[in-house]
């Protein structure tokens, strides 16, 4: 029976609050606590009285005399789709608790799916120096992180992913903002720590290592942290909110085009990778975090060059170009190609060398507090400093601490010349002093140096 039409036609005509209840007139239903001879009764009664009425007024008056049953029926529909959904929702909620309890109940590794496959760290075709930059920063985080400046368009994003991809996994205290480690102290949170200071068992899991991108348009308190607003209206209480640096504390943070960051930004950013600790004075608030990252910042020269006094903050400088060779151009195509068809094929063909470039990364980073650097090599490489008139010793230091990394990474404990060789154009080229006259490559000019210098 079509009665769509009808209740429509009896809303306009009549009161509209009763086409809820006129269906149920017109399809012979009986109203709940309605008996048939009652129901006869009121419809003799209403033929009766709406004889000599209009065709509307006849209408109004028959929906009415239904309006106290139709209402109770809806009403008990009402209750009973409600008590259905709240006996739903409490057993999700119910399910819902008890996974959380068996999560924490069980600490080991949450292997996470990935919203999307990273590409095999092994394929990335080229890019020599930022690829060894990013590896030595891994190995010893103090080298104070690296600066990529190349062309568009040449993989800078892609290779940092996927190193990310390539490092274990970390452990981490359960419902910890910080990233803390449960077996050190020195790095963990106050409220962790004051959690082990009492004796109390801590909850870890294991996690990736974080990376966190940090957007052109963030603000300070989004990258440090700021009042929780919401702390504050509804309970009336100061508390922290952290923010992106808290996140990125032991991990890595990467900066895309970090020379259109502002300036005062890049100072924070550069103060809490060196002293590894991001501190807070704001709103009544004093806070003071672990914030031990490895700050990555990429960007075009076309689009301008960070101030020297900043980029002299970071700890390595890797310049990359555009692949000339046109075989290494097609072998890049090839690769992004069949990454895209089938990713998770064409990850597995790199399983064996990601592995490898894993083991030989965890084996250096246990290998270089043994590695020791002969007293006449850092003495040349001061003095190398020192012939390319290099401000501070900001230099000397980076150039050692990168080439004990590389030579851990190589297997070995004793750094030689060929070690320094490999890495002191990557430490010294973005802390040479500027010259609008000078075309030579900056790099050059360091290797130039460095053959005389040892070469004597």
């Amino acid at each position: 029976m079509d009665l769509l039409p009808e209740m429509f036609q009896w809303a306009v005509a009549g009161n509209s609050a009763t086409v809820f209840a006129a269906p149920l007139h017109m399809a012979g239903v009986a109203p709940c606590g309605s008996s048939t001879a009652s129901i006869s009764h009121h419809q003799h009664l209403v033929h009766r009285s709406v004889t000599k009425q209009q065709p509307v007024q006849r209408n109004c008056i028959a929906i009415s005399s239904w309006l106290t049953q139709g209402r109770s029926v809806l009403h008990g529909f009402a209750l009973t789709g409600l008590a259905v959904w709240g006996s739903r929702r409490r057993r999700r909620q119910q399910r819902s608790r008890a996974l959380q309890r068996q999560a924490v109940a069980e600490p080991v590794a949450v292997k996470q799916e990935e919203a999307r496959p990273v590409f095999p760290f092994g394929a990335v075709i080229g890019q020599a120096e930022m690829k060894l930059s990013l590896i030595l920063n891994v190995i010893d985080p103090k080298i104070g992180g690296v600066m990529i400046m190349g062309d568009r368009g040449t993989g800078k994003t892609t290779t940092i992913r996927a190193l990310v991809d390539l490092l274990p996994m970390i452990e981490c205290i359960v419902g910890d903002s910080y990233n803390s480690p449960p077996s050190d102290p020195d790095m963990m949170s106050d409220e962790a720590r004051r959690k082990t200071l009492r004796g109390e068992e801590l909850e870890v899991f294991l996690k990736k290592v974080p990376m966190v991108d940090l957007p052109l348009g963030a603000t300070e308190d989004r990258v440090c942290g700021t009042i929780d607003i919401e702390k504050a209206l509804t309970e009336g209480k100061k508390a922290f909110e952290p923010g992106l640096l808290a996140r990125a504390n032991r991990g890595i943070l990467y900066v895309d085009e970090v020379n259109l960051l502002d300036d005062h930004l890049v100072d924070v950013l550069l103060d809490s990778a060196a002293s590894g600790w991001n501190t807070v004075e704001r709103e009544g608030i004093s806070v003071r975090h672990p914030a031990k990252f490895i700050l990555v910042g990429s960007g075009n020269p076309e689009e301008g060059e960070l101030r020297p006094q900043l980029l002299d903050r970071f700890g390595m400088h890797a310049v990359i170009r555009t692949e000339p060779a046109p075989e290494l151009r097609v072998q890049i195509v090839d690769g992004c190609q069949q990454f895209s068809d089938d990713p998770e094929d064409f990850r597995a063909k790199y399983a064996e060398v990601n592995k490898q470039f894993t083991e030989q990364i965890c084996d250096a980073q246990k290998r270089i507090q043994d590695v020791v650097i002969p007293e006449h090599i850092r003495t040349n490489i001061s003095q190398v400093c020192q012939n390319l008139d290099i401000d501070g010793i900001r230099g000397d230091i980076v150039t050692n601490r990168a080439a004990r990394a590389y030579c851990a990474f190589d297997g070995r404990t004793a750094v030689t010349k060929e070690d320094v060789a490999e890495v002191i154009s990557l430490c010294l080229r973005h802390r040479l002093k500027q010259d609008v006259m000078d075309t030579e490559d900056s790099g050059a000019k360091v290797q130039a140096v460095f053959d005389e210098v040892f070469a004597a």
